[in-house]
């Protein structure tokens, strides 16, 4: 997609989680529907504020850490709430 608004638009009514350090809902929180979208922010920035504030942004939560230390790996961040929305959906083939 050329830029975030034609990507909601291509999502049309989709749910969109947004991931942030600030959330105060945990990731496994969530009851993920199979049309639901996860989004992540790139390292080690994450997402703006005009993003995280989008009114196509439904919900946005974080994966709890230990007090002190910094962030996880974008990578491991996305695959263990990905991996949790598909445990949620019985690990059900496409």
């Amino acid at each position: 997609h050329p830029d975030l608004a034609a990507a909601f638009d291509a999502l049309g009514p989709a749910r969109v989680s947004a991931s942030t350090t600030a959330a105060q809902r945990i990731y496994t929180d969530v009851s993920y529907e199979p049309d639901d979208v996860l989004m992540f922010g790139a390292e080690p920035d994450g997402m703006p504020d005009d993003v995280l504030e989008d009114p196509h942004i439904t919900d946005r939560l974080r994966l709890p850490m230990l007090p002190g230390r910094r962030s996880m790996n974008l990578a491991n961040c996305a695959s263990i709430a990905v991996y949790e929305a598909w445990r949620q959906h019985g690990f059900a083939q496409p």
